[in-house]
């Protein structure tokens, strides 16, 4: 065995004992702490948890990559996930706390007085968390599989195991503290790399700052290879794409049934609103280093790699070929490596990083603990947001209301182990690189959950047949278009299938709003139940009128 892989190997392993630890310690020993942790987070802590369970494989593996191989284009996934917590902070997060449900699927079907409601909710849910996890597990397959220098297949498997033990064991109150301690593990496993760079190509430790000068470098190098500029937008495709995919990953995070779950383990609503306003500070330090590590990794490539005698090329090219997700071709004939005949699969470039620009083992292994703590953090939080849809909202609330809290908890852990397994099948092949996986869940959240939420709290109109109906639309024509753009080649102006969102929200909102107006209001208890919603929780709506709470009821 080589240094490398002990190094790496020890690193983690350390922290999956610490997971797991984490999880047995704090094992759920009620409904209220496997739902809402007891709605006992403090905001701080769980702005971490919420990073961590946001920050996924697709957000710590993929968007650097994305960012690399698409230029300008892929600043539309940094836009688009952070603007959407803005939206989800600002318009929904206090407002759905103060409701005082363990889910989204129970704030829809108790605010809209409607089982059926609930039930497709909680089936959207689960849709869009499958769908998001396949990519979180083709994410720990990617770096278990260079770890072991295995097929990232069987990586995927192991990946399997490990998250549907802890996420099963602990509940969200054990993966609230276990996500705590993978945002600092993968937060830090990410910047040490990108200062290090900045460090190695530029003399100056800050990234943020020094990234600006790489990228007018590498405008010269794009033309001296032909190829198109890195800053040069929408050369990978059109204006209409770019707006789409910002808006469908904007209006998706507001609409995240895992994200939003995390807003109802504090106790206030203002608590919530600092939870979000932690998260921003901590996400960002993430997303505000991705577009420097994108540009330091590119330039590498192209100074050190690029150019290269194909038989001499450095021992890393060789374990990542092993992989599955990197391939060199001397398509030529001339023994040299030009930037066209490398092929490297955006889900690999943080990984290889650290190995290409040579930063030593520790740097190498602390990466790929990071990786892991990204893609467990969000499938621990996803595997959660199947079980409860599946287990308190349809089992409990609709099919078995008499069941024993035991009961329930044995049905949401199976859940888990269930969802875990099948999710992890698919991933073994995967239908598109993990940043596209991403993106169709967030059009599908975008599709049904933004616009039923967003009408459910500022909309007191907004009737029970109304809003099955836009869910309903809504899931429709995003699958659509998805599959249509995907394996039918259609498009409109351009938007391919990571921007369905757009179309999904409009017919959403669009058949919402048209199916309320034409039938019965809702009553006027639920009327002013969701006015009450908009006013802190030292007020209440009544009679019409905003009256202070009496602080002894």
């Amino acid at each position: 065995m080589d240094t490398q892989f002990l190094v790496s190997l020890s690193i983690i392993l350390a922290t999956f004992a610490l997971y797991i630890g984490i999880a047995v310690y704090n094992k759920a020993k009620a409904t209220s702490d496997f739902y809402v942790a007891s709605r006992g987070v403090p905001p701080i802590f769980n702005g971490m948890a919420i990073g961590a369970d946001w920050m996924s494989a697709a957000s710590f593996i993929g968007m650097a990559g994305t960012i690399m191989l698409l230029g300008y284009d892929g600043l539309a996934y940094i836009m688009g996930w952070t603007g959407g917590y803005l939206l989800l902070t600002f318009l929904l997060a206090p407002q759905l706390r103060k409701y005082g449900r363990y889910t989204v699927p129970e704030f829809i079907g108790d605010r809209y007085n409607s089982h059926t409601a609930r039930i497709i909710a909680a089936i959207c849910t689960i849709i869009i968390s499958f769908t998001y996890s396949i990519g979180q597990l083709s994410g720990s397959g990617v770096v278990i599989g260079r770890l072991f220098e295995i097929d990232a297949k069987l990586g995927t498997m192991i990946g399997v195991v490990l998250i549907a033990f802890y996420a099963a064991f602990g509940g969200m109150k054990g993966i609230t503290w276990t996500q705590v301690a993978q945002y600092i593990i993968l937060i830090i496993a990410y910047l040490i790399p990108v200062i290090f760079m900045s460090l190695q190509i530029t003399n100056n430790p800050a990234p943020w700052l020094s990234y600006g000068k790489i990228v007018g470098e590498m405008g010269e190098l794009d033309r001296q290879l032909g190829i198109s500029e890195y800053f040069a937008p929408f050369t990978n495709g059109t204006k209409w794409q770019f707006l789409a995919l910002m808006f469908t990953l904007m209006a998706g995070t507001a609409g995240l049934p895992h994200v939003i779950v995390r807003f109802y383990t504090v106790s206030t609503m203002k608590a919530a609103r600092w939870s979000g306003a932690w998260a921003l500070l901590f996400i960002g330090l993430l997303y505000l280093s991705a577009p420097a590590y994108a540009a330091f990794s590119r330039f590498i490539l192209m100074k050190n790699v690029v150019g290269q005698k194909i038989s001499e090329l450095p021992a890393w090219t060789t374990t990542w070929v092993n992989t599955g997700k990197l391939s060199v071709a001397d398509t030529n004939g001339d023994g040299i490596l030009q930037w066209q005949e490398l092929t490297i699969s955006n889900d690999i470039v943080v990984m290889a990083t650290p190995e290409i620009a040579n930063l030593g083992v520790f740097v190498i292994g602390l990466v790929a603990a990071g990786a892991m703590a990204a893609a467990l953090s969000t499938a621990g939080g996803l595997m959660l947001a199947i079980s409860s849809s599946f287990a308190h909202d349809i089992y409990y609330r609709v099919l078995r209301p008499h069941a024993s809290e035991k009961n329930r908890l044995s049905v949401a852990r199976w859940t888990i182990a269930i969802a875990t397994l099948l999710a992890g099948l698919i991933a073994l092949n995967p239908p598109g690189a993990i940043t596209q996986i991403v993106a169709w869940a967030f059009a599908l959240a975008s599709g049904t959950f933004f616009p039923a939420l967003l009408l459910g709290v500022w909309w007191k109109r907004s009737n029970a047949k109304g809003v099955t109906a836009g869910m309903l639309v809504g899931l429709a024509v995003t699958l659509t278009y998805i599959f249509a753009a995907k394996y039918g080649g259609f498009t409109i102006a351009g938007i391919i299938d990571t921007g369905a969102g757009v179309f999904g929200a409009v017919a959403a909102i669009i058949t919402n709003v048209v199916v309320s107006l034409s039938t019965a209001a809702p009553s006027q208890d639920i009327q002013d139940e969701v006015v009450d919603l908009r006013y802190p929780e030292q007020m209440t709506f009544k009679d019409g009128e905003v009256w202070l709470k009496d602080e002894n009821l």
